[in-house]
């Protein structure tokens, strides 16, 4: 006669099973809310270059807001192609700082102000911008050294600029004779805008055509979100795996600083 084996996980085994199916479930509902909140809501950026100083710094943490133009496919992570055009869409307004995809390839983040709305005509003379024709205001601030490349600096002008309806930012300047002070006029195509860095003469933007790897005109369903906040801000020689360099190169000046 054969007996019949029965095999019994421990009260133990039993509970671990128990415990470590929990704590996958909580990383999954932490990981579904965190998207959620991504996709509608708020999303983080790091600045990789000095093209909008004197507003962004190399090494600011900003935070993004979502809702600011609507949702398109470019609001989810990867830009999967979902659906097309905006859901709730709503027009960026003339100096808004806005992140959204490189047109030319559809997943690279940039940064830079919007300039020229849909129907503008834009252009640069002599270092000089002008919408509709017209010579947008600017005022001299106090000049500020910045980095031009291989640790070599040099002190560059700043103006206040003040374009139509009483927006005012700070531009930096390095004279009027660079490849980009002198262009032809650009006219903004129905659905799409016109985008600048603030540091004119040292930002790749809807001046540079994409053949030549600039950003050319935008697209409204390419915007990612409206930047809103500097959250957190370090220097360049700041690294994860320094951890001294976290408190040592941090610019806590920066530190929750509204953007305009």
């Amino acid at each position: 006669m054969s007996e019949n084996v029965q095999s019994a996980e421990t009260p133990q085994k039993s509970g671990a099973v128990k415990e470590l199916v929990e704590i996958v479930k909580t990383i999954v509902y932490a990981l579904l809310i965190a998207l959620f909140l991504r996709v509608l809501f708020f999303q983080p950026f790091t600045i990789p270059s000095a093209s909008m100083e004197p507003n962004l710094y190399e090494g600011d943490y900003i935070i993004v807001s979502k809702w600011s133009y609507g949702y398109s496919k470019h609001s989810i992570p990867f830009s999967p192609p979902l659906f097309e055009g905006r859901i709730m869409d709503k027009p960026a307004e003339r100096g808004d700082v806005v992140v959204f995809k490189l047109p030319s390839d559809g997943h690279t983040d940039y940064v830079k102000r919007v300039i020229g709305l849909p129907g503008d005509r834009v252009q640069m003379k002599n270092g000089l911008l002008y919408i509709n024709d017209k010579e947008v205001k600017r005022e001299p601030l106090s000049p500020v050294k910045t980095r031009v490349g291989y640790g070599v600096e040099r002190e560059v002008a700043r103006y206040e600029e003040e374009v139509e309806g009483g927006r005012k930012f700070a531009t930096q300047d390095w004279g009027p004779d660079g490849d980009l002070d002198n262009t032809d006029v650009f006219v903004v195509p129905e659905g799409h805008y016109f985008m600048m860095g603030d540091n004119r003469d040292n930002s790749s933007d809807s001046r540079v055509p994409p053949a030549l790897q600039g950003v050319g005109m935008v697209p409204a369903d390419y915007l990612v979100g409206k930047a809103q906040i500097i959250l957190l801000s370090w220097k360049p020689e700041a690294s994860i795996f320094k951890p001294w360099t976290w408190v040592l190169d941090a610019r806590p000046s920066r530190f929750f600083k509204v953007l305009k």
